[in-house]
């Protein structure tokens, strides 16, 4: 007589609803994980993009080359005359009395003596002249110092020679009693190219001159030497 039972029709109208909420359920859940996922990302990059320093690095700065020491100081200054020194009264006098180091002497008796000239000293040199220990100017001596004829010459740097490259170095250096060059005085006053610079400093050394002489004796001179680079044709 029924063609359909009662209770198998019931039974499928409930699991079509069951379905359809389990479809709608595990949409929300997959969208719930898809944007809990891209807020964590968005978050992490956030908190990268926070934790970002730029730290400002200090520059070296250059490094300069050493540079070699100069030369010492000539101290050129006629040697004083024999004589003898005269006591004068103080100007003005201090009211507290200086230490007083009784291991040094105060003054030379030789500087008093009366013989000579006013004003000299006791190591002075008759005239004022002939102070070996003394380095003199040009202008100071009766007979200046000169190179000697068979005296080594500067060598022509070879870069320079074959380029055709012409060139003048004046140096200043102290003539010694003993003819040598002092090269702890020696100073460069004008070069054309650093190569010559360097070949006079090479053989300066072994250079030789006939010392400047005051009074028939030997003394140190302050010479001014030019050395020329004159290209060979």
């Amino acid at each position: 007589m029924f063609n359909q039972l009662i209770e198998s029709k019931a039974k499928r109208q409930k699991m079509a609803g069951g379905t359809a909420f389990s479809i709608v359920f595990h949409t929300v859940l997959i969208g719930a994980a898809v944007y809990a996922t891209a807020r964590a990302g968005v978050k992490d990059e956030k908190s990268k993009a926070e934790k970002i320093q730029f730290v400002e690095m200090k520059k070296e700065p250059p490094k300069v080359p050493d540079k070699p020491p100069p030369p010492k100081e000539v101290v050129v200054k006629p040697p004083p005359p024999k004589g003898f020194q005269v006591l004068r009264a103080p100007v003005r006098i201090d009211i507290k009395i200086p230490e007083i180091d009784l291991s040094k002497a105060i003054t030379n008796e030789n500087d008093f003596s009366g013989k000579g000239v006013k004003g000299g000293t006791g190591t002075g040199v008759v005239g004022g002249i002939a102070n070996t220990n003394q380095t003199y100017f040009e202008f100071q001596v009766e007979k200046p110092a000169e190179m000697l004829a068979e005296s080594p010459k500067p060598k022509y740097p070879s870069v320079l020679e074959s380029s055709g490259i012409a060139g003048e170095v004046q140096a200043q250096f102290v003539v010694s009693l003993s003819g040598k060059a002092d090269m702890d005085s020696f100073k460069v006053l004008k070069s054309t190219n650093e190569l010559f610079t360097q070949a006079v400093k090479n053989v300066l050394p072994r250079m030789r001159f006939s010392p400047a002489m005051i009074g028939g004796k030997p003394v140190n001179q302050l010479v001014q030497q030019s050395f020329q680079f004159a290209v060979p044709r």
